[in-house]
């Protein structure tokens, strides 16, 4: 499932290939997917240009020049940037987008995701709702402590909470707490401002190391090129020795997910 580092790179893709760029086509196959009726979508987004491109947390957030589209891979997709003639089509798409220069843009949910028109950025709640971002310059030290004042329950649960902080997964999450040495499971009101500046310096630096390798290994680009992020430390690991102190790294369950931890770094 794509998370931040993956949109955020995928986002510049798109800056790169299609601003300025007009809609001329779309195939809707899967219209639940819509927040419109499928006539209703289409007139709303054919013969608009695209004339920027931002992401907040999973989403990646198209401005037309009337409008805006909302696009969310959900629980795992790709996109694909085909050249008229060149490149097949995938054997499963959601959705097709042409251009006027004679590109297409595919578009695959491996289960459901999200492609929404709004005419304004107020109408859509679902990213209306979303917390901070973790790589603007904006996220604070400040301003995360402030967010985990007053609060109880456990921190892996905060952090994963999109309205919180937004654009991490149950992906990433493992290794910030393993190098913040925090369990998933601590509450937050028992951390240490220590545990606290270690949860916010590996937020900031895994999110943007990933970032900067164009996401993880096993996830694609507009290019269907996979990212170049390979696991460093625990996450997803089971078994292996922890790479700090050699104790065997074991998964646990932690409410709805599953978490890899060390149990002498993380207790």
């Amino acid at each position: 499932m794509p998370e931040l580092p993956e949109i955020f790179n995928i986002h510049k893709q798109f800056k790169k290939e299609f601003l300025g760029r007009t809609i001329v086509g779309i195939e809707i196959l899967q219209s639940k997917c819509l927040n419109l009726p499928e006539q209703d979508f289409k007139s709303k987004v054919l013969n608009k240009a695209i004339t920027d491109v931002g992401y907040k947390g999973k989403w990646l957030i198209i401005k037309l020049s009337e409008g805006l589209l909302y696009l969310s891979l959900g629980m795992g997709g790709d996109f694909l940037l085909a050249k008229s003639g060149q490149e097949k089509a995938p054997e499963k798409y959601q959705f097709r987008l042409d251009f006027d220069d004679e590109r297409s843009l595919y578009i695959t949910f491996w289960w459901f995701g999200y492609f929404h028109y709004t005419d304004n950025e107020i109408e859509h709640s679902m990213t209306a709702l979303l917390g901070f971002d973790p790589i603007s310059p904006y996220f604070t030290f400040d301003a995360f402590t402030k967010m985990l004042e007053g609060k109880k329950g456990n921190i892996k649960s905060f952090l994963l909470d999109q309205h919180n902080i937004a654009g991490i997964g149950n992906v990433y999450i493992q290794d910030i707490l393993f190098l913040a040495k925090v369990h998933p499971l601590k509450k937050i009101n028992t951390l240490t401002d220590e545990q606290k500046f270690g949860l916010f310096e590996a937020i900031k630096n895994q999110l943007k190391k990933a970032a900067d390798k164009q996401g993880l290994k096993f996830e694609k680009d507009l290019y269907g090129k996979n990212g170049g992020y390979e696991f460093e430390y625990v996450a997803y690991q089971k078994g292996k020795p922890c790479p700090v102190c050699n104790t065997k790294i074991v998964e646990i369950k932690t409410g709805s997910t599953r978490s890899y931890i060390c149990p002498s770094c993380q207790k």
